[in-house]
């Protein structure tokens, strides 16, 4: 393979290195809101258990809204189980499944974090050794990856 060859293969595997690492990093976005919604809904069970039982709760309906209330502590909560199912558990039960959710989703974390700390080494050696032939045509030091 010719050194202009070569530099050519580089460059569109940066690319797809960069495309990699942007998908990855909306990945991880996602993962970091689920696990942010999961832990405030393991607080508010938490924090609506430890309430006196005459308090009187503010409920966020989303968009900024909010209702007054009081929550029944031995009504079933309700909780998605996915493709957009909801089921009734009692509460211990939806406190132990959250935790369990928080568990699988940090571990997805690590590993996609891992991923890209991999394609990100890749990004920066690639970079190095493009920039190098660049800077020295004749040398054909543009080596394997």
């Amino acid at each position: 393979m010719s050194p202009e060859e070569q530099v050519q293969e580089d460059l569109m595997r940066l690319e797809a290195y960069r495309s990699q690492l942007s998908a990855s990093l909306q990945q991880h976005q996602m993962l970091t809101g689920s696990r942010a919604e999961h832990d405030r809904a393991r607080e508010s069970l938490e924090g609506v258990d430890q309430a006196p039982p005459d308090a009187e709760l503010i409920l966020p309906l989303g968009g900024e809204t909010f209702v007054r209330g009081a929550v029944d502590r031995s009504a079933p909560v309700l909780i998605g189980v996915g493709s957009g199912v909801v089921v009734e558990m009692e509460r211990p039960k939806v406190v132990e499944l959250l935790a369990q959710r928080l568990v699988k989703i940090d571990d997805a974390i690590r590993e996609l974090e891992g991923q890209m700390n991999t394609l990100d080494e890749r990004i920066q050696l690639l970079s190095q050794r493009l920039e190098s032939a660049t800077r020295n045509p004749s040398s054909g030091d543009v080596g394997g990856d």
